[in-house]
Order: structure tokens, then sequence, then C-alpha cells
């Protein structure tokens, strides 16, 4: 499951142009990330202990996956498959963690270019789910995971809008009407 999953759209826009935002203001709405919301806008909310709280649970998640890897190795030893088996298992899930964390952290500053190439890595990421754990935890230390990308986009949304919005002579249905004698 892709961080950037769901809306390809480049623009950032989760709404209709003219949506009111919370604030009351028409225009683009900023795309919520995971586990943050929109807290990332304004970096309210308690965004600072929802990163930590991102940054300790995925370190915490892969520290528990390596615990569960070392039992599943274990009882590969216990059932004397040989070592051969025991090393390509290591190997797989050393490649597949690094492709995953790769891919995991490009997601982050970019869209996918290719969305059907992303669904079929996705078996692949899921093998090497430990290596998208600390895609996560490394990328919270800097920011929200996503954090860049969304805010690039936000903010292209809203200059785009203002530009339209400038250009237009108005809602003519909202001008004062001359007084007539």
């Amino acid at each position: 499951m892709s961080e950037n999953s769901g809306n390809n759209d480049n623009s950032g826009n989760t709404e209709a142009p003219n949506t009111p935002t919370p604030s009351g203001t028409p225009g683009p709405q900023p795309e919520p990330i995971r586990f943050f919301g929109t807290t990332w806008v304004d970096h309210d909310g308690g965004y600072g202990l929802r990163r930590a709280g991102v940054a300790i649970g995925s370190l915490a998640a892969a520290v528990a996956a390596c615990f569960v890897l070392r039992f599943a190795f274990q009882g590969l030893e216990i059932a004397e498959v040989g070592s051969l088996v025991g090393m390509l298992v290591i190997a797989m899930f050393a490649i597949c963690s690094a492709v995953a964390f790769r891919k995991t952290w490009e997601g982050f500053g970019s869209r996918p270019k290719d969305p059907a190439r992303e669904d079929a890595l996705r078996g692949l990421k899921s093998i090497g789910f430990i290596g998208s754990l600390l895609a996560y935890f490394f990328r919270s230390l800097i920011e929200a995971p996503g954090e860049k990308l969304r805010r690039t986009e936000y903010e292209s949304a809203r200059a785009q809008f203002e530009k339209r919005r400038s250009t237009r002579t108005g809602n003519p249905a909202a001008r004062k009407r001359p007084k007539r004698r």
C-alpha cells in the first residue's frame, strides 16, 4: 500500500475548485497525509507529536518485524532445509527490503510515472516491508512522509487558482447595479 496511491491528479486538488476550505476561503483543498491529516499545512494540531509518533511507531514495527523474521529463520534451521535455502531467504529479504526502501523513499518526492509498474511491485514491496518501515522512520525525522510533494502540489494549485481568480472580471450577479434616475 503506497502512500501516494489514490489521487493521481497532479494539481493537489481533491475537491471542486471553488469549494471553501476550512478557513472559509474558496480554492483547492490540501491533500491529507496518512496519520497527519492536513496538519502538515500549518504544522499545527499536534504535528510535532504526530511526527515523533510515526518515527517511533515505524521503528518499533521494523524492529518487531526483524524479530519475526528471525523466528522464521530459526524455523528453517529447525527444519534443517540446508544452508543454501537459508542464504536465499536472507538474500531475498535483503533485496526486497532495499527495493521497498528505495521505492517508498522515491514515492515521498514524486508521484509514480507508471502506476501499473508500481502495482506490479506491490508484492515485492510487501516482502520487503522492513525497508518501507525504515523509509517511513527516516523520512519522519525530516518531515511528514510525503509533505514536500503535497506542499509543492498544494502551493502550485493555490497559485494557479489565485491567478485564474485575479484575471476574472468577477461575478456579474454580485456587481452593484447603478442607480436609475
